[in-house]
């Protein structure tokens, strides 16, 4: 697996990371034996970036890790999490005092003194904006309760207010073939600003998987079913912002411009590492087979797949497609 300097830290971490949401358990059910067993086949092909958050099942999903890595001596993984989604994501809600008790909480979590790094949550643009953000985050570096910081982000005006700030390590953005957006300007910003970028969402939530139909049914409690339109939170988390029907035909489209022997989610993955500026790819997996999968698209990055041949048909299909319905809104 090919590893890449994070940002401003001086560690490595695989091009294909692994994201682990779905080990909340908060869209359909992943036991804890199943997410064990997701964590160890990550890790022994290679993955060192393990992206999880405070409220990925009320904090489910980092104590998982927490007891995969305290059983994995010298691991080499380093844990990104998330905060600031446990209160409304309004701007008074983004204080030092709560920065510090979610941390803290996180560092229970995943059994740490120190946080590798930790991202804001998708929030306000004012925060992101603010000055006082960075200085309370500056503060949690400078006492050793985090090592570095980055944020989530939901829109590219965010992202390049992100990268602007001086101490910023990542940005995590929305980027697979149904956004290419963060192209224009995003990635060019944050290879010019030593920024690492993390594309978030890289499957379009299953979409490009290559294995959805119209008859394909979701958990009740899966945002696929009813985050769809944007009801619980920003609509470009579910399928991208992608109306299904639209990106059923699109990702058909792709899988029939993929090489044989190469498989649509691979050929996606490899597709989007292969971008410059970007320093890791973070899919997710609810079991065994899907992590060795996505571990195994960092092979294409040094083999025979024709990455520029595959672009061209991505581009031209976003062209066509997308575009005009999805470049505007984020």
């Amino acid at each position: 697996m090919e590893q890449r300097i994070l940002g401003r830290t001086g560690r490595s971490v695989s091009a294909i990371g692994l994201g682990t949401w779905q080990l909340g358990a908060d869209w359909g059910a992943v036991s804890e034996a199943d997410a064990m067993a997701v964590l160890e086949a990550s890790a022994d092909e290679g993955v060192t970036l393990f992206d999880t958050a405070d409220v990925y099942g009320d904090g489910r999903s980092e104590t998982i890790i927490g007891r995969f890595l305290a059983g994995r001596a010298a691991h080499g993984i380093t844990v990104a999490t998330k905060m600031g989604r446990r209160l409304a994501q309004e701007p008074e809600n983004y204080t030092p005092e709560n920065f510090r008790a979610w941390t803290d909480r996180s560092r229970a979590n995943l059994g740490v003194e120190t946080l590798d790094l930790v991202q804001l949550h998708c929030p306000p643009s004012a925060v992101i904006e603010a000055d006082a953000t960075y200085d309370a985050l500056d503060a949690l570096v400078a006492d050793g309760t985090i090592a570095a910081y980055g944020v989530s982000v939901e829109t590219t005006a965010q992202a390049l207010a992100a990268i602007s700030r001086p101490n910023v390590t990542n940005v995590q953005i929305i980027f697979n073939p149904f956004r290419l957006k963060p192209l224009d300007e995003v990635l060019p910003a944050a290879k010019t600003a030593n920024v690492a970028i993390f594309a978030r969402v890289p499957l379009a939530s299953g979409l490009l998987s290559g294995t959805y139909t119209a008859s394909t049914t979701f958990a009740e409690n899966d945002h696929r079913s009813y985050n769809r339109h944007g009801e619980a939170f920003d609509r470009g988390e579910t399928f991208s912002g992608v109306d299904y029907q639209v990106g059923l035909d699109a990702a058909a489209e792709l899988a029939a411009a993929v090489p044989e022997g190469v498989s649509l989610p691979a050929a996606t993955l490899a597709w989007i590492a292969s971008q410059p500026g970007v320093t890791s790819v973070i899919p997710g997996a609810r079991n065994v087979e899907q992590a060795e999968s996505n571990a195994a698209a960092g092979e294409l990055l040094a083999g025979d797949f024709d990455v520029d041949a595959f672009d061209r048909v991505v581009r031209d299909v976003y062209d066509r497609r997308l575009r005009e319905a999805i470049h505007p809104l984020w």
